[in-house]
């Protein structure tokens, strides 16, 4: 629930609540509790209320490698590609216009509350297309699949700045702080959480492997060579010579390294049926459909 002008009064009683005991309110089943956050110009109120759904069996759909990128948001093992733009160009003007304002602006002025809430209302719509985005993603991939495979990255970690401090100052700073805002920008662990939450009503199971050398591992050989990524897009392995899209090789090395490509009929581990493979459970999209930003090749 949203809304822009609340009373006085009623901000002064629960506005620094945060999360807690729903007080006053009946709904349906459950304990609910309360959040009260206000993250750009408005003021929201959300209420979680157990649902009483369970896990259903583990799903029957087969296993995929996801690898998540900075120019593609997600890559998966049998070559499907989903991204989105969240910040039009048109936004990307404001916003530097609106950071210049507050920059330039006294500190308690209106002049600085005005650039903050137009920078606040554009990064607002980014939130929300990243959201959208990453539910989406997340309902079509566990719709799909069985066992998803992720690679087990320490995002927090991999985007801490690069300056360091007097006694050891940092190299590279402004090229580590541009891969910072583009791996953030894709919203990596918010695709991870969106995946462990849809998973939970699909019977999906999650995952994560160590992400060490899946860039640089042929998917077809085994033969590890920095130098055989030759691009952002490209890999050419220097054994074997095959060649394939960086991001489609490193997804496969990531469901590979979890164990699930030994057998073709569906089969996880060691052991094999003697069963034909299953067919891949409809998605109910199309293959060459676009999708509300989300691309499905």
């Amino acid at each position: 629930m949203c809304f822009s002008r609340p009373s006085r009064i009623w901000i002064r009683r629960y506005a620094f609540m945060g999360h807690g005991r729903c007080v006053g309110v009946r709904l349906a089943g459950g304990n609910p509790r309360s959040d009260f956050p206000r993250p750009s110009d408005q003021w929201y109120v959300s209420f979680l209320v157990e649902d009483g759904r369970s896990t259903p069996p583990a799903h029957p759909g087969p296993a995929v490698g996801i690898d998540r990128g900075i120019k593609v948001a997600v890559t998966t093992s049998d070559g499907h590609f989903y991204d989105r733009t969240f910040l039009t160009s048109g936004e990307a003007k404001r916003c530097r216009r609106s950071q210049q304002r507050l920059a330039r602006a006294e500190s308690g002025s209106e002049r600085r509350k005005r650039a903050k809430n137009a920078l606040m209302i554009v990064m607002r719509r980014v939130r929300a297309r990243r959201t959208d985005f990453n539910a989406q993603t997340a309902h079509v991939l566990t719709l799909g699949y069985g066992t998803i495979v992720l690679e087990d990255l320490r995002v927090r970690r991999m985007t801490a700045s690069a300056k360091g401090d007097l006694d050891r100052p940092g190299t590279r700073v402004a090229q580590k702080s541009g891969l910072n805002r583009a791996v953030l920008d894709k919203s990596w662990y918010g695709l991870e959480l969106a995946l462990i939450s849809a998973a939970r009503y699909s019977g999906t199971h999650i995952v994560k492997v160590p992400a060490a050398y899946t860039s640089q591992k042929c998917s077809a050989c085994g033969n590890v060579d920095p130098a055989a990524r030759e691009s952002q897009a490209r890999y050419r392995c220097t054994s074997c010579h095959t060649v394939m899209r960086a991001d489609v090789n490193a997804a496969i090395n990531i469901k590979n390294a979890a164990g699930l490509a030994v057998s073709g009929r569906g089969d996880f581990g060691s052991a094999q049926s003697v069963k034909r493979q299953p067919p891949l459970p409809s998605t109910g999209l199309n293959s060459s459909s676009t999708t509300r930003g989300i691309l499905v090749p």
